[in-house]
């Protein structure tokens, strides 16, 4: 479980453990978090690094991987797009040579719909629309997914590519919560900004051809995300292979909604000021999950539950006051 200690990672690895598999958590922690890696042991490792991820498989009888290690900030790559490349593309072979190497060849990768860039239609996107990312995030993602998928034709592994929209939202049990810093996720910035902890929550533009001038995006819960990938990772050990599959809700939300919601959720203002349009932005992306649909999964959780579930997990680390 290539970072296993970040958010989404985190709530995967309970999710396996719930189903009685062994998480084995490598992680260099330079974004997760070592207390979120209660379900099984912790190698604090680079990725790149060849002899501790060589050691993990080899100690542990790994099976199976699931790489969710990567830069993921569509601003920062932009200036500094050397890095995302170096981080997310360079890194990531290095550690597919590895799992190659010492025989793991089910491998399922956390990918995202900037793959697709700004779409020329609103539609849902299909997995087999093209692919033209507008910033570097998105590029070195659709790098690795190529190398990967062309690397377990060559060598007769199983993949997967999962490419998320948006994941919100904690875990029902208040173990898992979303913590980055710093924090650029949508919901948790509205959240605190509802209770006062931060300044007012900026809109990144509100004069995109949509039908309240804000972005629209496909929100989806983490929990629902994790049994996603439970799901996928089955299908690697039945047998399937080079499998593409986005992982969405289905169905478009505004900013401007999701403020409305969160307003209606948490029983008071969701202060926001309008700013510039952030580079890199589409102004749309929904995902079309038909693939996903098809294999029995359907999301259980709303985009309620993801504001309630974030502020209650927050309530309950301290990590925000309660109103």
């Amino acid at each position: 479980m290539a970072g296993g200690a970040g958010y989404i990672g985190s709530h995967v690895c309970k999710a396996l453990a719930t189903e009685g598999y062994l998480p084995v958590t490598l992680d260099d922690l330079s974004s997760g978090h070592a207390g979120a890696v209660r379900w099984g042991p912790l190698v604090q490792a680079d990725i790149a690094n060849a002899a501790a991820v060589a050691h993990a498989v080899q100690t542990h009888n790994v099976v199976g991987a699931l790489h969710f290690a990567a830069k993921s900030l569509v601003g920062e790559s932009v200036r500094d797009p050397l890095k995302y490349y170096r981080e997310n593309v360079g890194k990531g072979v290095a550690l597919l040579e590895v799992l190659q190497a010492t025989g793991v060849d089910a491998i399922l990768f956390s990918s995202t719909a900037a793959v697709y860039g700004s779409p020329a239609a609103p539609a849902p996107i299909r997995e087999d629309d093209p692919t033209r990312p507008i910033n570097p995030y998105g590029a070195s993602k659709l790098a690795f997914e190529d190398a990967l998928r062309s690397s377990a034709r060559a060598s007769g592994g199983r993949c997967a590519v999962l490419r998320y929209f948006n994941a919100a939202g904690a875990d029902s049990d208040g173990e898992l919560g979303e913590d980055h810093d710093p924090e650029t996720h949508l919901i948790p910035l509205i959240v605190r900004a509802s209770r006062g902890e931060t300044p007012p929550l900026t809109v990144f533009g509100d004069d995109y051809d949509t039908r309240d001038g804000t972005p629209i995006r496909d929100y989806v819960h983490v929990e629902d995300l994790a049994a996603a990938h439970l799901l996928v990772l089955d299908q690697l050990f039945q047998g399937q292979t080079d499998l593409v599959l986005n992982a969405g809700a289905g169905k478009g939300v505004s900013v401007r909604e999701v403020l409305q919601a969160a307003e209606d959720c948490l029983g008071g203002p969701a202060p926001a000021v309008i700013g510039a349009r952030r580079e890199g932005d589409p102004p749309m992306l929904v995902a079309d999950t038909s693939r996903l649909t098809a294999l029995g999964w359907a999301p259980r959780k709303s985009l309620q539950d993801m504001i309630s579930s974030t502020a209650a997990w927050r309530e309950k680390t301290g990590l925000i006051a309660s109103a």
